[in-house]
């Protein structure tokens, strides 16, 4: 039997996560979807671009198109993660479940869900649960640490930014002072 080709590398970490699960579980995605479910899908998807760029993980962020008649499903790449709407009759939750199935267990993978179910089926297959907590925890931590990195560098800019005017004043003011001893 032949084996197919598989789009999960080994050596790559991944993350899944359940984007309708996180969306009834973060409360401010519960808020922005009482007033708009796209803004709160697409506000999640911000939040998981932006996670991206400081986990070694690659992001799958899932999204139930279950109940949209006729969905083919659709697949995209955006700012480095993908982002899956499932066909009509489709999970997120199974979605995983086949992605889990094709990965295996030859890599490290997890999934962000607070389904009871769903984190027994995910340990069963190799996976690494998540809750919708750990991962808000998670995206935090990283906003604060990005916050923390930024507000050093721009300190340690400004700094070096004096240093330098410092130098230059000096140098001026030597510069003057020797043309006002010429004049005398």
């Amino acid at each position: 039997m032949r084996r197919s080709f598989s789009r999960y590398k080994r050596d790559v970490s991944y993350l899944f996560v359940d984007g309708y699960n996180i969306i009834n579980s973060w409360q401010n995605l519960i808020d922005l979807k009482n007033i708009s479910l796209e803004d709160a899908r697409n506000e999640l998807i911000d939040e998981m671009i932006e996670f991206s760029h400081s986990t070694k993980e690659h992001i799958i962020l899932v999204f139930d198109a279950y109940l949209v008649k006729k969905s083919g499903g659709k697949n995209y790449k955006r700012d480095g993660i993908d982002i899956i709407f499932t066909k009509e009759f489709e999970t997120a939750d199974h979605y995983i479940e086949r992605q889990l199935d094709e990965i295996g267990k030859l890599t490290n993978v997890r999934v962000a869900t607070s389904d009871n179910v769903e984190q027994q089926i995910i340990l069963s297959r190799g996976g690494t649960r998540i809750s919708a907590r750990e991962l808000e925890a998670e995206v935090l931590n990283s906003k604060n640490k990005v916050f923390h990195v930024a507000k050093k560098l721009k300190e340690e800019k400004v700094t070096a930014l004096d240093e330098e005017i410092i130098h230059k004043l000096r140098k001026l003011k030597v510069d003057i002072s020797r043309k006002n001893k010429n004049k005398k």
